[in-house]
């Protein structure tokens, strides 16, 4: 091993190799079992590899552990990972824990582990310290308790086995993952552990991960909070997954929510309510980047660059006469920030439409508007009403998750049959084969239906 000891929470998103340097997954958390006297030993890695399945890797298959990388030796069991009795997760069950110090000094509470090869063969991992922080003593609401490290004989748990931490602290520990990581993390949860830590989320997070969730996981989420929190919620999703969301509620409980949202953010949910859900209206987003036939490629460029911005929104500006919000005055046309970059900052972009690009009509049909996508290699298109003026742009991963059946994120292991169901329903659309009824298959709509 490059490194004989390590910080748990510091693996939490190490990428896994093999020995030759090809990607295999990313490590999740590190499993423990119990022993009577000695420190916990590890017996291995939860990894999520591609697919976003979780699979155990054995501690003995590492090879090196060092600069936020870990090699294997290449040999991995790719079947679905399950905790077994005994088995501890690490970052999921034992920080957050309180400890008592048998010295009778007090108590403390977990902040992270460290693991440290063992035996002169150096074969085995275990628990070497713990990082913990004691109570603080301060009144002041910015003060915090003093830390130190523990060896496991140092202290003991005041708490039962399997007893979870804060939702706080689970939630300082994934704090630098990404929307679609973390709501795979939640998942893995229990469901009540899940709804504790997604109520400690905040709004903007949660509005992430929610996006990144199967429906039947976001309407619990979203039921386990409170009216006015929910729709906080609402608020920062984007108005098609909210839309999405809000269609698979009941039309009560749907409307209640919209009337506690912002009326701004309301109305654009109820705009896309409006449409069929296998259109181009009902898959679009209301959002894109709309500026006049007078902005230049600076401004252009700089409007694309906000970090809020969904990549595939950034891919193209759609330009409109007044007003500038949809639905807007007249489409003329769309510039595709490549277009922008073969020319100097005070280029009108008015001068750059993409003459080609036309664009569809709320009412298209999906299968339509992937055909277009596919056959033009777009990353979006634009929408617009029978007056021509632009209502919105239907973008490649609202196509995907139309394309895809209602179960793909719960269900990563079956990869071959969500490619074939997506290939059934795009052929059986254009009617060049006949649909095979299949009752588990679905979709994301915005309506409730599938």
């Amino acid at each position: 091993m490059s490194a004989n000891r390590v910080f748990v929470a510091r693996l939490a998103g190490c990428t896994v190799f093999d020995p030759a340097g090809d990607r295999v997954g990313k490590v999740r958390d590190v499993l423990v079992v119990y022993r009577k006297s000695d420190p916990p030993r590890v017996v291995g890695l939860i990894v999520e590899i591609p697919g976003r399945r979780r699979v155990f890797m054995s501690i003995g298959r590492v090879t090196s552990i060092g600069s936020g990388q870990i090699i294997t030796d290449g040999l991995i069991n790719v079947r679905r990972f399950e905790q077994r009795g005994g088995e501890v997760r690490v970052i999921a069950e034992m920080l957050g824990r309180k400890v008592s110090f048998v010295d009778g000094s007090g108590e403390a509470t977990i902040e992270d582990v460290a693991i440290e090869e063992q035996g002169q063969d150096q074969s085995e991992w275990a628990i070497s310290q713990l990082f913990v922080r004691r109570p603080k003593t301060s009144p002041s609401p910015f003060a915090k308790g003093q830390t130190v490290f523990a060896n496991w004989s140092d202290v003991r748990e005041t708490v039962t086995a399997g007893e979870a931490q804060s939702a706080e602290h689970l939630i300082a520990t994934f704090s630098e993952l990404n929307p679609a990581d973390l709501a795979s993390t939640l998942l893995d949860l229990p469901t009540e552990r899940m709804f504790e830590v997604a109520g400690e989320l905040s709004d903007d997070r949660l509005a992430d991960v929610l996006e990144e969730m199967p429906e039947v996981e976001q309407i619990g989420i979203l039921a386990s909070l409170g009216d006015a929190r929910a729709a906080d919620v609402l608020d920062h999703m984007q108005p098609d997954d909210a839309a999405d969301l809000i269609a698979q509620l009941p039309e009560g409980r749907g409307e209640q929510l919209l009337d506690l949202m912002e009326p701004e953010e309301a109305d654009d949910v109820r705009f896309l309510l409006s449409y069929a859900p296998d259109t181009a209206g009902g898959l679009m987003t209301p959002e894109p980047i709309i500026v006049s036939a007078d902005a230049t490629v600076a401004e252009g460029l700089a409007l694309i660059r906000r970090h809020d911005l969904a990549p595939a929104l950034g891919a193209a500006i759609c330009v409109t006469l007044p007003p500038y919000e949809p639905p807007t005055g007249r489409f003329l046309g769309m510039v595709h920030f490549q277009r922008m970059l073969r020319y100097p900052p005070h280029e009108r972009l008015g001068t750059l439409l993409d003459q080609g690009l036309e664009p569809v009509t709320a009412n298209t049909s999906a299968a339509e508007v992937s055909r277009i996508l596919a056959s033009y290699d777009l990353v979006s298109v634009p929408v617009v009403d029978e007056h021509h003026r632009l209502v919105g742009v239907v973008t490649i991963d609202d196509v995907l998750d139309y394309l895809l059946p209602a179960d793909w994120r719960s269900h990563p292991d079956d990869d071959d049959d969500i490619a074939a169901r997506a290939a059934a329903r795009a052929q059986q659309e254009t009617g060049s084969i006949p649909l095979i009824r299949d009752e588990t298959a679905g979709r994301r709509t915005g309506n409730g239906t599938s």
